[in-house]
């Protein structure tokens, strides 16, 4: 079992930036992949990032390239998300996922442990 507990979100400005951070525990992370998602009321959840936790190689949607940045603390047990020029349009519930294995993947189904999501409001 893996536990994950987001944290870090809050109102921002739009161009500002803003860190999530994703605490993992309950077993080694080595040999798992770990991403980001978002969700609005009455949408899908989208894919916003992922990264094998070993590698280091990373994934992300086209909608956040170049402005958000996917990365971990091994010694913490801890994933990141950092978000710069942030818009309206990146307001969403931001939830962290794992899964095990070391193959990037992009759809919430092949993710089965999730947190509980932290709130990011981007005002305009």
């Amino acid at each position: 079992q893996v536990q994950l507990v987001e944290s870090g979100g809050r109102l921002v400005q739009t161009g500002g930036s803003l860190r999530l951070s994703c605490a993992a525990s309950g077993r080694t992370l080595n040999n798992h992949v770990l991403a980001w998602f978002r969700q609005v009321p009455g949408k899908e959840r989208e894919f916003v990032g992922t990264i094998t936790w070993g590698g280091a190689r990373t994934l992300y949607a086209d909608s956040v390239k170049g402005r958000f940045t996917i990365s971990r603390d091994s010694a913490k047990n801890t994933l990141y998300l950092q978000m710069n020029s942030l818009k309206p349009e990146d307001t969403a519930i931001y939830y962290c996922a794992a899964r095990s294995g070391n193959i990037l993947a992009t759809s919430a189904s092949m993710y089965n442990y999730w947190g509980q999501g932290t709130q990011v409001t981007v005002s305009s």
